[in-house]
């Protein structure tokens, strides 16, 4: 495993040259601020709400990479006091999916920082988070000694077609994607890397229902006190040193955890499924994103009559979606 994580740290390094430099202010991250890292490409419209999101939970500083946008993301993030701004065009699957390309940024600038690794799409929620900002959660984490905090991948979908309803700038997407699958998920052990691994919901069920095991993985660990020796390996499904995937009950009573709200399924993502079916360069030849592609031509429904409507973290704790453990 030590051989393997300086493999990927290697990889990191190599990776560093793709990458230049649009507007670096980390100079101005203070000592205790809670970084966030993103990839993104072509998420103009999202990013308003998203920084905003972010910034009222406590975030310091935000590092991202724009891999080839032309809607305008780049000048916009530019523009942005809290964000240091790094433009490549070159290829995301190369980059093991972005992940080479922060983890260097997060070697260089993220150590003995907490960081919180989400996409344009995804908004944590944890324990609490209607009233105590992401610094009081790192706090009492940093407190009880532990260094990474999971959050399952809840997609969140609207009750009609997806396309029925406009996403505007600056809008929250979860007034249209409120809805949510509160079972039908498949669990299991990874035993090389000591990772969970999540699957199911409503992306298993309807674009996946030939084979549900093909669908996307939902297990993430994107909230970490980072460390120059850390790497993430599959997106933030898995990390090296093993010990930070160890985010789970194993005898020692309930861990604390969280959720990633994911609005992926707005008006957008037909558009976006397309673009990203042609491009090819994510995971497997962009199975994923052809499964969407194929799927959207019939206008599909995502709700039914088992979904919930989301009210806030503590429903989705009573649902055992996620746990405050012994954080009061």
């Amino acid at each position: 495993m030590r051989l393997e994580r300086k493999r990927w740290q290697f990889r990191a390094f190599r990776k560093r040259r793709e990458l230049t430099s649009v507007a670096n202010r980390t100079a101005a991250i203070k000592r205790d601020d809670l970084l966030v890292f993103s990839t993104l490409r072509n998420e103009r419209k999202r990013l308003p709400y998203f920084l905003d999101y972010y910034r009222d939970k406590g975030v310091g500083h935000f590092l991202i990479v724009d891999n080839g946008s032309d809607d305008g993301s780049g000048a916009y993030l530019k523009d942005q006091d809290d964000v240091s701004l790094w433009f490549t065009k070159r290829s995301y699957r190369k980059a093991n999916f972005g992940v080479d390309w922060l983890n260097w940024l997060q070697r260089k600038y993220g150590h003995d920082h907490w960081t919180l690794v989400v996409d344009p799409d995804e908004f944590f929620v944890y324990p609490f988070c209607d009233t105590r900002p992401i610094p009081a959660l790192t706090d009492w984490l940093d407190a009880s000694d532990v260094k990474s905090f999971s959050a399952m991948l809840l997609d969140m979908y609207p009750r009609g077609p997806i396309d029925a309803q406009p996403y505007q700038e600056g809008q929250d997407p979860l007034e249209i994607a409120s809805w949510f699958d509160s079972g039908n998920y498949m669990i299991s052990k990874n035993h090389k890397y000591h990772n969970l691994w999540i699957q199911g919901g409503p992306r298993a069920r309807l674009f996946f229902s030939d084979d549900p095991y093909r669908a996307p993985a939902l297990n993430k660990t994107p909230l970490v006190r980072w460390n120059r020796n850390y790497v993430y390996i599959s997106s933030t499904h898995m990390m090296l040193p093993r010990g930070l995937n160890h985010v789970y009950d194993e005898g020692g009573g309930e861990k604390a955890s969280g959720c990633l709200l994911h609005a992926k399924f707005l008006n957008t993502f037909g558009e976006k499924a397309a673009e990203e079916t042609e491009r090819g360069e994510h995971y497997a030849e962009s199975a994923e994103y052809l499964a969407y592609h194929e799927t959207l031509k019939d206008r599909p429904v995502i709700w039914n009559r088992w979904s919930e409507k989301y009210i806030n973290w503590r429903q989705l704790e009573i649902l055992g979606l996620m746990s405050k453990g012994n954080w009061a």
